[in-house]
């Protein structure tokens, strides 16, 4: 590699260096937030989907989404929220655009696309991982308070 080569790579590095955690930071807790709420959704039911989406959006014009960290779960029939196709996907692109994440439980995902025959695909804005519950006690034990609402 030459010394072209090597500028370039280090212009790069340098680029990942600043743009990365700033995008990590967008899914990841706000340690200095001051009110911190987990939100389980577990119904298929559509509204009480709803409900939990309103709920986010009520914490973040209480608080601010300086000062709230909200982080929906979604596992067994409640994973229906984070579908790819969910109508709540507008909502969902808005609520992720003011700091709430959304967590999809990955054992559900498992078991309903072995039911469903085909992949569940969830939303783009999702994360996963073992299990809902697991998620909810994480977050529970770091402070957050959890409402199923």
């Amino acid at each position: 590699m030459n010394i072209q080569g090597l500028s370039k790579l280090g212009l790069l590095i340098a680029l990942l260096a600043i743009v990365s955690p700033q995008l990590a930071a967008a899914q990841e807790e706000k340690p200095f937030a001051e009110h911190k709420f987990v939100l389980q959704i577990s119904d298929m039911d559509p509204s009480k989907q709803t409900l939990v989406l309103n709920v986010a959006g009520n914490i973040l014009k209480a608080y601010g989404p300086d000062q709230a960290d909200v982080e929906i779960v979604a596992f067994g029939p409640g994973l229906r929220l984070l579908f790819e196709d969910n109508s709540n996907s507008t909502r969902i692109d808005g609520l992720v655009d003011s700091g709430v994440r959304f967590f999809a439980c990955q054992n559900t995902i498992n078991n309903m696309s072995k039911i469903l025959g085909t992949p569940v695909k969830v939303n783009k804005h999702a994360s996963s991982g073992k299990g809902g519950i697991v998620r909810i006690k994480e977050l529970v034990d770091q402070g957050y308070l959890l409402a199923k609402p």
